[in-house]
């Protein structure tokens, strides 16, 4: 199957203006089918505008229909004519550097994928951020030095990455998280007190006092 560009962006095309299954959108993006849904739920991809895959070359609206009169039908993506593009974009390069002028964003952006993508690994952050370990820890466990000050923003806006290395990171991570559910049996959810907690959000009262802690 060839390689989507811009997956999420596609996701949030198909979701807003098909009538397509979240198996048949996981499937022709490349996404987890929980992702797919959290993009219909508005709690994935909230500031991502959708790309019409039909405009930029990527799907026929003869596969589309077909899909949308059949659940079960995969659909099967033309090649982009911006598919250089996204191999481009995907090659090994060495470490990120990050502008002066931007680095002070970095934890905003870290904080954002510990809100929307905690399937995504530090090690990944690190790299497509320009950032170490240590500073994701103090951001997830709200001992970095702003941290008061702290809101999760989606890295594109922020111009330290492109759509395109954000997509096919949030992608391979969601891969792998697929493939060790499967191992495991199914995809198990945290407790709702230890998922917010990181946040600062729901904390028992027992825990910490009313007003403490700034949510993002």
């Amino acid at each position: 199957m060839a390689e989507i560009l811009m997956p999420k962006a596609t996701a949030v095309w198909l979701v807003d203006n098909t009538s397509l299954s979240f198996e048949q959108i996981a499937d022709f993006c490349g996404l987890h089918p929980l992702e797919v849904k959290g993009i219909a739920d508005g709690e994935v991809a909230r500031d991502i505008r959708g790309a019409d895959p039909i405009a930029n070359g990527q799907l026929s609206r003869e596969e589309l229909d077909k899909a949308q009169a059949d659940e079960n039908y995969r659909m099967k993506a033309l090649v982009s004519r911006h598919a250089d593009l996204f191999a481009k974009s995907t090659q090994k390069k060495g470490p990120r550097y990050t502008p002066v002028s931007r680095r002070q964003d970095r934890p905003d952006a870290i904080a954002w994928f510990i809100r929307h993508h905690p399937e995504v690994a530090d090690a990944q952050i690190a790299k497509l951020l320009g950032t170490t370990k240590a500073t994701i820890e103090s951001v997830r466990g709200r001992t970095h030095w702003n941290a008061a000050n702290l809101k999760p923003v989606d890295p594109v806006t922020l111009g330290l990455v492109s759509q395109l290395e954000l997509d096919d990171v949030v992608r391979k991570a969601a891969e792998k998280k697929a493939k060790e559910d499967a191992r495991t049996g199914g995809a198990t959810l945290r407790p709702a007190a230890e998922s917010t907690s990181v946040f600062g959000e729901e904390e028992s009262p027992a825990s910490e006092p009313e007003d403490a802690g700034d949510e993002w």
